[in-house]
């Protein structure tokens, strides 16, 4: 797969834009998508972010492995950050607003001891296209203020928006960096949709897909597409033109390939994560 680079104008822009107002904000909601928690991770935001108190929101939680999300937020915590996994659609407010009560304790204490009540916490939510900000957001405030849409780059401008009685958010645009090294980055956003469904090779990301899927989930490979044993076996290549025949494709495996990713999406094939937790035993799906 050739190296994805997508770095439009306005992401430059949004950028800069976070960098001027982190001084305007007690905290900063970093988003991730559950199903990739640090392959959808900006590594720029190491450097911008720099000692900014930061919760790491693994979003789309209902799409990704209910026991790895557990060890992911696990994970994150045993090493100092902070992070919660969240459903968009069902009680966002209340996690994280204990969440930020928590990590902001000393903060909102002094705040106290000074007789500043009242005062909403100003936070940031900050990352990559289609990570579900905006969906996030308009469920925190109970209203479809922000613009959604299940594609990157909906977003383009910054707005503060109240949620609840104690938080004022700014919502960002979605900022991916420049390029991504590493292929594999690029193959699993692009799978995910953080990445434009016209700027990467359809095939190249469906024959990662197989090759994830028959690795972790052969079942729901199989029961879904009604393969054999010997099929999901095969080579991957022989395996994609085998599924594009099923489709009813013919040899057309491009309308197959983006068919499997579309379905992946969809949580056809169940719910699934790509990244694996560092350290583990198992073979981990980078090696894929």
């Amino acid at each position: 797969m050739t190296v994805i680079q997508w770095y439009p104008g306005h992401m430059a822009k949004a950028v800069r834009q976070v960098k001027e107002n982190l001084k305007l904000v007690d905290i900063v909601l970093e988003l991730v998508d559950a199903r990739l928690p640090e392959s959808s991770r900006n590594p720029q935001l190491e450097e911008i972010l720099q000692n900014k108190l930061t919760i790491r929101v693994l979003t789309k939680a209902d799409l990704a492995d209910p026991k790895l999300n557990r060890e992911w937020v696990k994970y994150y915590e045993d090493h100092g950050q902070p992070a919660v996994a969240i459903n968009s659609n069902q009680g966002s407010l209340k996690i994280i607003e204990k969440k930020i009560k928590e990590v902001m304790a000393d903060k909102l204490a002094r705040r106290q001891e000074k007789g500043i009540i009242n005062q909403r916490v100003k936070v940031m939510c900050i990352g990559i296209p289609n990570v579900g900000k905006s969906t996030l957001l308009n469920h925190l405030v109970k209203k479809n203020i922000a613009q959604t849409g299940n594609k990157p780059g909906v977003t383009k401008s910054q707005q503060w928006l109240k949620a609840g009685k104690t938080l004022q958010l700014l919502d960002t645009p979605g900022i991916l960096w420049p390029k991504f090294e590493d292929p594999l980055v690029g193959k699993k956003l692009a799978l995910t949709g953080a990445i434009k469904d016209t700027l990467y090779a359809k095939d190249d990301v469906a024959l990662y897909a197989l090759e994830y899927f028959v690795e972790n989930h052969p079942s729901e490979l199989m029961d879904r597409y009604h393969l054999t044993e010997d099929e999901i076996h095969d080579t991957t290549v022989n395996l994609l033109l085998n599924l594009t025949k099923k489709m009813g494709f013919k040899e057309d495996y491009d309308r197959a390939s983006e068919r499997l990713i579309f379905e992946i999406r969809k949580s056809k094939l169940g719910r699934y994560t790509l990244d694996s937790l560092p350290g583990e035993n198992q073979e981990d799906s980078n090696e894929n």
